[in-house]
């Protein structure tokens, strides 16, 4: 059997958007990783906010790829070690963003640490340690990621005041709600998969990925088998090879099964 490198997203992928996960689901990413198959958690989520899943899906060894693909971390057992980081200078990102949106508030990461904030982000957005600082200190050291939030815009918002922005120089990503995700250029789920690939020794023609979002575009097109989620945008599944059931009816268990 060739082992396959099995890059899965969170996030509306493999959890509902409330952070449900379904039996059906967990019990198949099992069976992929007891076939002997590579499972590897790719994800716009922090490694603090990833850790959880893996508990929840009782990895313990591989890789996992977080913050977008700028952090990529090995598992050991019940802990995680982060073997690469892609930083980039976030001041010039925040020079334009400051003022850009009335209520925004803006994150940026600090891997496996916390994350320093303009403001407190609402409940249970950040995961970790946060700390608070005024915003020209916010960019003082080199970050992984850098995230600009609304609470009282909407996603198609976001869009728009990209758009007009005009961000250059670095990677970025819109979600499902007003959140923008900025990341070092060239960076994606897809440049750390390859990375994590050629550690393994997965040749490329055994990579599937299954992803549901606008971050997740590079990696469904990196992947050999990309699979976009039902209720995914039309933009992901034109990238995708195919397109599987939503995950309010568990679809990424369905495709997991064909490897088992």
């Amino acid at each position: 059997m060739h082992k396959k490198l099995v890059a899965l997203d969170i996030d509306g992928t493999l959890l509902h958007h409330d952070g449900r996960l379904d039996d059906e689901v967990r019990d198949a990413v099992r069976a992929v990783a007891d076939a002997g198959h590579h499972v590897v958690i790719a994800t716009g989520r922090s490694i603090l906010g990833a850790e959880s899943v893996f508990r929840l899906l009782s990895l313990t060894d591989g890789f996992a790829v977080t913050s977008n693909g700028a952090v990529t971390a090995r598992l050991h057992g019940t802990t995680w070690e982060i073997i690469e980081k892609v930083t980039f200078d976030a001041a010039p990102v925040l020079a334009v963003l400051k003022d850009a949106w009335p209520d925004a508030v803006v994150g940026v990461e600090d891997p496996g640490v916390g994350t320093k904030v303009s403001a407190p982000f609402p409940e249970d957005e950040i995961v970790g340690p946060t700390r608070v600082l005024p915003w020209d200190e916010l960019g003082d050291e080199p970050t992984t990621r850098l995230t600009f939030r609304s609470p009282s815009g909407t996603a198609e918002d976001f869009v728009k005041l990209t758009d007009k922005l005009g961000l250059h120089g670095v990677n970025y990503a819109v979600g499902f709600t007003a959140w923008l995700d900025v990341n070092p250029e060239g960076v994606s789920k897809a440049s750390a998969l390859e990375q994590v690939r050629r550690e393994l020794g997965v040749e490329p023609v055994d990579t599937i990925a299954i992803g549901d979002h606008t971050n997740d575009l590079e990696m469904l097109h990196w992947a050999a088998r990309g699979v976009a989620m039902g209720q995914a945008p039309d933009e992901v599944k034109a990238v995708a090879d195919e397109v599987t059931l939503p995950v309010d009816e568990a679809g990424a268990a369905v495709i997991l099964r064909q490897l088992v």
